[in-house]
Protein backbone atom coordinates (compact mmCIF):
# COMPACT_ATOMS: atom_id res chain seq x y z
CA UNK A 1 0.00 0.00 0.00
CA UNK A 2 1.14 3.81 -0.86
CA UNK A 3 2.36 5.83 2.28
CA UNK A 4 -0.12 8.66 3.15
CA UNK A 5 2.70 11.18 2.19
CA UNK A 6 3.75 9.71 -1.50
CA UNK A 7 0.00 9.43 -2.25
CA UNK A 8 -0.30 13.37 -1.39
CA UNK A 9 2.66 14.29 -3.09
CA UNK A 10 2.11 11.88 -5.88
CA UNK A 11 -1.22 14.21 -5.94
CA UNK A 12 0.77 17.26 -6.06
CA UNK A 13 2.67 16.23 -8.73
CA UNK A 14 -0.53 15.86 -10.55
CA UNK A 15 -1.97 18.82 -9.43
CA UNK A 16 1.06 20.73 -10.70
CA UNK A 17 0.97 18.52 -14.24
CA UNK A 18 -2.69 19.46 -14.22
CA UNK A 19 -3.06 22.97 -12.74
CA UNK A 20 0.01 24.41 -12.45
CA UNK A 21 1.96 26.34 -9.46
CA UNK A 22 -0.89 28.66 -9.08
CA UNK A 23 -3.13 25.50 -8.54
CA UNK A 24 -1.15 24.07 -6.05
CA UNK A 25 -3.13 24.38 -2.87
CA UNK A 26 -3.75 21.75 -0.27
CA UNK A 27 -7.15 21.97 -1.03
CA UNK A 28 -6.42 21.10 -4.40
CA UNK A 29 -3.66 18.42 -3.78
CA UNK A 30 -6.92 16.63 -1.12
CA UNK A 31 -9.28 16.50 -3.77
CA UNK A 32 -6.90 15.18 -6.55
CA UNK A 33 -5.62 12.50 -3.69
CA UNK A 34 -9.01 11.45 -3.33
CA UNK A 35 -8.72 12.35 1.22
CA UNK A 36 -10.72 14.36 3.13
CA UNK A 37 -9.94 18.17 3.14
CA UNK A 38 -6.63 18.76 5.34
CA UNK A 39 -5.02 15.45 5.14
CA UNK A 40 -2.15 17.68 3.42
CA UNK A 41 -2.12 20.00 5.48
CA UNK A 42 -2.03 17.55 8.48
CA UNK A 43 1.77 16.07 7.08
CA UNK A 44 2.74 19.02 5.17
CA UNK A 45 1.82 22.40 6.94
CA UNK A 46 2.63 24.90 4.63
CA UNK A 47 2.87 25.48 0.77
CA UNK A 48 6.82 25.11 1.31
CA UNK A 49 6.48 22.08 2.61
CA UNK A 50 4.36 20.32 0.41
CA UNK A 51 6.92 21.78 -2.18
CA UNK A 52 10.21 20.27 -0.99
CA UNK A 53 8.30 17.49 -0.37
CA UNK A 54 7.26 16.90 -3.90
CA UNK A 55 10.62 17.71 -4.70
CA UNK A 56 11.91 14.68 -3.08
CA UNK A 57 8.94 12.17 -4.27
CA UNK A 58 9.90 13.32 -8.06
CA UNK A 59 14.04 12.70 -6.66
CA UNK A 60 12.56 9.13 -5.57
CA UNK A 61 10.38 8.20 -8.89
CA UNK A 62 13.52 9.19 -10.59
CA UNK A 63 15.57 6.83 -8.75
CA UNK A 64 13.24 4.14 -9.85
CA UNK A 65 13.51 4.98 -13.25
CA UNK A 66 17.46 4.81 -13.38
CA UNK A 67 17.51 1.21 -11.54
CA UNK A 68 17.52 -0.97 -14.76
CA UNK A 69 20.71 0.57 -16.41
CA UNK A 70 22.79 1.18 -13.25
CA UNK A 71 25.24 -0.31 -12.66
CA UNK A 72 26.71 0.66 -15.30
CA UNK A 73 28.83 -1.66 -17.87
CA UNK A 74 32.05 -1.48 -17.91
CA UNK A 75 31.89 -1.18 -21.87
CA UNK A 76 28.52 0.73 -23.60
CA UNK A 77 28.51 1.00 -27.35
CA UNK A 78 27.38 3.90 -28.43
CA UNK A 79 24.24 3.16 -30.77
CA UNK A 80 23.38 1.15 -27.94
CA UNK A 81 23.77 4.18 -25.40
CA UNK A 82 21.44 6.21 -28.30
CA UNK A 83 18.70 3.84 -27.88
CA UNK A 84 18.57 3.53 -24.00
CA UNK A 85 18.83 7.66 -24.16
CA UNK A 86 16.37 7.89 -26.80
CA UNK A 87 14.16 5.25 -24.62
CA UNK A 88 14.61 7.76 -21.77
CA UNK A 89 12.78 10.59 -23.84
CA UNK A 90 9.73 8.45 -25.15
CA UNK A 91 8.97 7.48 -21.36
CA UNK A 92 9.36 11.19 -19.87
CA UNK A 93 7.58 12.60 -22.35
CA UNK A 94 4.66 9.74 -22.46
CA UNK A 95 4.35 7.33 -19.47
CA UNK A 96 5.95 10.15 -16.99
CA UNK A 97 4.33 13.07 -18.70
CA UNK A 98 3.06 14.49 -15.47
CA UNK A 99 6.19 14.28 -13.74
CA UNK A 100 7.98 16.36 -16.31
CA UNK A 101 5.44 19.13 -16.28
CA UNK A 102 5.45 19.23 -12.84
CA UNK A 103 8.98 19.46 -12.25
CA UNK A 104 9.52 22.31 -15.60
CA UNK A 105 6.96 23.98 -13.09
CA UNK A 106 9.03 23.31 -9.98
CA UNK A 107 12.12 24.71 -12.40
CA UNK A 108 10.64 27.59 -12.73
CA UNK A 109 9.71 28.14 -9.29
CA UNK A 110 13.12 27.30 -8.28
CA UNK A 111 14.49 30.31 -9.79
CA UNK A 112 12.79 32.45 -6.91
CA UNK A 113 13.41 29.93 -4.25
CA UNK A 114 16.51 29.00 -2.95
CA UNK A 115 15.77 25.97 -0.96
CA UNK A 116 13.81 24.21 -4.02
CA UNK A 117 16.46 25.42 -6.18
CA UNK A 118 19.10 23.09 -4.22
CA UNK A 119 16.97 20.19 -4.19
CA UNK A 120 16.85 20.25 -7.86
CA UNK A 121 20.13 20.46 -8.59
CA UNK A 122 20.52 17.96 -6.26
CA UNK A 123 18.48 15.32 -8.28
CA UNK A 124 19.77 16.38 -11.15
CA UNK A 125 23.45 16.00 -10.64
CA UNK A 126 22.26 11.79 -10.10
CA UNK A 127 21.44 12.28 -14.15
CA UNK A 128 25.07 14.44 -14.52
CA UNK A 129 26.56 11.73 -12.79
CA UNK A 130 25.33 8.69 -14.67
CA UNK A 131 25.50 10.79 -18.22
CA UNK A 132 29.39 10.74 -17.61
CA UNK A 133 29.87 7.33 -16.26
CA UNK A 134 27.98 5.84 -19.44
CA UNK A 135 29.43 8.50 -21.81
CA UNK A 136 32.89 7.09 -19.90
CA UNK A 137 31.61 3.72 -20.74
CA UNK A 138 31.44 4.23 -23.89
CA UNK A 139 34.44 5.96 -24.37
CA UNK A 140 34.19 9.78 -23.81
CA UNK A 141 37.58 11.70 -23.09
CA UNK A 142 35.96 14.25 -21.37
CA UNK A 143 32.90 12.68 -19.42
CA UNK A 144 31.76 15.10 -16.77
CA UNK A 145 31.49 17.71 -19.29
CA UNK A 146 30.12 16.08 -22.35
CA UNK A 147 27.74 14.00 -19.12
CA UNK A 148 26.65 17.93 -18.75
CA UNK A 149 26.14 18.28 -22.54
CA UNK A 150 23.70 15.20 -22.85
CA UNK A 151 21.76 16.01 -20.14
CA UNK A 152 20.85 19.48 -21.34
CA UNK A 153 20.54 18.00 -24.88
CA UNK A 154 17.93 15.38 -23.20
CA UNK A 155 16.04 17.97 -21.48
CA UNK A 156 16.02 19.94 -24.72
CA UNK A 157 14.52 16.72 -26.04
CA UNK A 158 11.84 15.96 -23.80
CA UNK A 159 10.73 19.79 -23.25
CA UNK A 160 10.28 19.56 -27.18
CA UNK A 161 8.33 16.79 -26.85
CA UNK A 162 5.79 18.22 -24.41
CA UNK A 163 5.51 21.50 -24.96
CA UNK A 164 5.74 21.37 -28.65
CA UNK A 165 8.43 23.89 -28.82
CA UNK A 166 8.71 23.23 -32.78
CA UNK A 167 6.49 22.89 -35.55
CA UNK A 168 7.47 19.37 -35.98
CA UNK A 169 8.25 16.40 -32.88
CA UNK A 170 10.82 14.30 -33.73
CA UNK A 171 9.32 10.48 -33.94
CA UNK A 172 11.33 7.82 -31.12
CA UNK A 173 13.61 6.96 -34.46
CA UNK A 174 14.51 10.66 -34.93
CA UNK A 175 15.06 11.08 -31.56
CA UNK A 176 17.76 7.88 -31.37
CA UNK A 177 19.30 9.64 -34.70
CA UNK A 178 19.58 12.69 -33.07
CA UNK A 179 21.56 10.99 -29.97
CA UNK A 180 23.57 8.92 -32.57
CA UNK A 181 24.26 11.98 -34.21
CA UNK A 182 25.42 13.80 -30.87
CA UNK A 183 27.27 10.61 -29.38
CA UNK A 184 29.09 10.44 -32.45
CA UNK A 185 30.19 13.94 -31.75
CA UNK A 186 31.51 13.06 -28.54
CA UNK A 187 33.11 9.90 -28.72
CA UNK A 188 35.26 10.77 -31.51
CA UNK A 189 38.99 10.37 -31.28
Amino acid sequence: MTDRRDQITDAAITTLARDGLRGLTHRAVDRAAGLPEGSSSYYFRTRQALLAATVDRLATLDTADLTPITPIPDRVDAAQLAAIIAAMVDRAATVNRDRMVARYELSLEATRRPELRAALVAVGERYRELAAALLSAAGATAPERQGRALVAFLDGAIFDRIAGAGRVTLSGEQTRDSFDELLAGMLAE
